[in-house]
């Protein structure tokens, strides 16, 4: 039902600070300590366990509607009193008004309900998905692409009905795999798309691809009305008609906000024809240059530090191709020795940076330890761009809203965690764990996946790099 108490009765802002610590389904009652159904007040933020256990959440209503009615008597200008009468179960996340006696589906014109959701609801590890995780929590914190996904907690998933905002939500099946649901509202009607993945750890950069890819291709389907979604094969294009980057057919919501388009120039050293095609691309995946991994003696000078944007330069820089990458130069009719160079023709709403941390060896996959410094806010792409005189003054311009990292030495083991900003804040994402965080936190973080966003105000850059 619609409850009309939500506004008199739910706190205007909520302090992580307030919280107890662990994930909020194993939280205590204030009173009796007991950790079965605790339910959170959303007055004062006090836990209580629910109605089916002891019913302290109840007993701290009614004590609250006593002492409201009591204060009236001597103020009778007053005429509504806060009554902590609204509840949110810590394991569900559903409502319930004690004043209306049943549970609640509207939210206040704030959204204050789902606020208190996305600082709440945190993922469980299910055995080796930290790398799924990391990934789901950083792109909850792109507003851009959050907005339009809602969250499908597990009433919603027998009822069929959608609640809140956010995209996602994780369980564990018996049959050894964890499913990933989402759920998008088309004119169509509301879908899912549904990630299956088993319990060995796997590669979160790798989980980020496959997961836009398929979302890109079911949203191709839900809108196409297709009889079946459009597969991998089909390869990718750039549409003329609209200059947006489209991947696997016509462009999506995800080709619209992470989607940006290359140039690549090739060019023959031995008659000099130059070959120039456009290559779509969701994000962009940076080699951390080989002078800023080498390890030094004590006795040696250290090696300066690395920077995103020199893994920038390195990515854009005029390359030679080796005799194992030679170009196949249609005047010449053989391949040739060549260039290689790539420019941005088009940035994405999102920026995705991938920072290459493995490379194989003759026998394994080692990591790349190499520290790169990056900047929290004014990553200028401008100097990237193939035609930056035709770019606005102020424009190109990203600041930094998620960080991925990975910790450990191997690409099969070790561990995820995510950095996130949310309302001028910074969180860290450790599983089920959210604490919050600092800029000097974040900055020193050995960066795995970086996402930027376009900048649309005025906010003063970080002029470190």
């Amino acid at each position: 039902m619609e409850c009309p108490h939500l506004s008199s009765n739910i706190s205007g802002a909520f302090d992580s600070s307030r919280f107890p610590n662990g994930t909020p389904s194993s939280w205590c009652c204030n009173v009796c300590r007991s950790n079965k159904s605790p339910w959170i007040c959303l007055t004062c933020l006090m836990v209580h366990c629910g109605r089916y256990v002891n019913g302290h959440a109840k007993k701290h209503f009614e004590e609250n509607q006593v002492l409201c009615v009591s204060q009236r008597k001597g103020e009778k200008h007053e005429k509504e009193k806060i009554h902590h009468s609204v509840c949110m179960d810590c394991s569900s996340y559903s409502v319930f008004c004690y004043r209306c006696d049943e549970f609640v589906v509207n939210d206040t014109k704030l959204g204050q309900v789902q606020k208190l959701r996305e600082h709440l609801q945190s993922l469980r590890n299910l055995g080796n998905t930290c790398f799924m995780n990391a990934i789901l929590q950083s792109l909850s914190n792109i507003e851009q692409f959050s907005c339009y996904f809602k969250e499908l907690p597990a009433v919603a998933l027998r009822s069929g009905k959608t609640a809140g905002r956010r995209m996602y939500h994780t369980r564990s099946q018996g049959d050894n795999s964890v499913v990933t649901v989402f759920s998008h509202t088309t004119n169509k009607g509301a879908f899912c798309v549904c990630v299956c993945r088993g319990y060995q750890q796997q590669d979160a950069h790798e989980f980020m691809r496959y997961l836009l890819d398929h979302l890109h291709r079911e949203l191709q389907y839900s809108r196409n009305g297709a009889s079946h979604p459009v597969s991998p094969q089909d390869g990718v294009r750039l549409s003329s008609t609209d200059g947006k980057c489209c991947t696997n057919g016509t462009a999506s919501v995800v080709t619209s906000i992470f989607g940006g388009i290359l140039q690549n120039e090739v060019n023959c050293l031995i008659c000099g024809t130059e070959s120039r095609k456009f290559d779509p691309f969701l994000d962009l995946s940076l080699d951390i240059p080989s002078q800023f991994r080498q390890k030094r003696n004590k006795d040696q000078e250290p090696v300066p530090t690395c920077t995103l944007r020199d893994c920038l330069h390195s990515f854009t820089d005029l390359e030679e191709l080796d005799d194992t990458e030679l170009y196949y130069c249609h005047k010449c009719k053989k391949r040739q020795k060549s260039t290689k160079k790539f420019w941005i023709q088009k940035l994405p709403k999102v920026l995705c940076l991938h920072l290459k941390r493995f490379h194989w060896t003759a026998f394994l996959r080692n990591k790349v330890d190499t520290y790169v410094e990056f900047p929290l806010k004014g990553l200028d792409m401008r100097g990237y761009l193939l035609e930056p005189e035709k770019s606005l003054p102020g424009s190109c311009l990203y600041d930094l809203v998620a960080v991925v990292v990975h910790h450990g030495s191997g690409v099969g083991s070790g561990h995820y965690t995510a950095y996130g900003s949310h309302e001028g804040h910074w969180y860290h994402f450790n599983d089920s764990t959210v604490t919050l965080t600092n800029e000097d936190t974040v900055r020193k973080a050995k960066a795995y996946i970086l996402f930027y966003v376009e900048r649309t105000g005025q906010v003063p850059s970080d002029t470190s790099l």
